[in-house]
């Protein structure tokens, strides 16, 4: 498995923990039902493909990537500000809308760093990039 592949892996790895732990944070503050259904769709969608990029990872005897710890800081803050202020719908759809583009854009980004990737790793890539924009699709009604 070639260090782009490897490295391709470890950022939807890292990118679906942070995509994971984010939607846990707001599941509480979830007023409507199908905003509850729509997220916790995603949330196991995140994990599915975490799995799978651990899985090849694992089988390459490599570890996955926790997320940035000032990332994950600043990420707890944002959501835990914005929803003490307004903990209504709106905000958690706002919250989760800024993190699915900021997931596509930092995907897309490492898509393109790791060009050697092999099909396994950008399948994967396009996996989590499709659910995100999914996501997206979906939260725009709660705005």
């Amino acid at each position: 498995m070639s260090n782009d592949t490897v490295n391709l892996l470890k950022e939807c790895d890292s990118g679906t923990k942070t995509a994971v732990s984010s939607i846990r944070e707001v599941l509480d503050n979830v007023k409507s039902e199908d905003l509850l259904s729509i997220l916790n769709s995603s949330l196991e969608r995140h994990e599915e493909i975490g799995n799978e990029a651990k899985k090849l990872l694992n089988e390459q005897g490599e570890d996955g990537k926790e997320p940035p710890a000032m990332a994950k800081i600043g990420s707890w803050m944002k959501i835990n500000f914005k929803l003490f202020d307004k903990p209504t719908d709106k905000t958690v759809a706002g919250l989760m809308t800024d993190g699915c583009n900021m997931g596509v854009k930092q995907l897309s980004v490492y898509v393109n760093k790791y060009p050697t990737a092999d099909k396994s790793a950008k399948k994967i890539a396009d996996k989590l990039i499709n659910e995100e924009n999914d996501l997206l699709e979906k939260l725009r009604d709660y705005l």
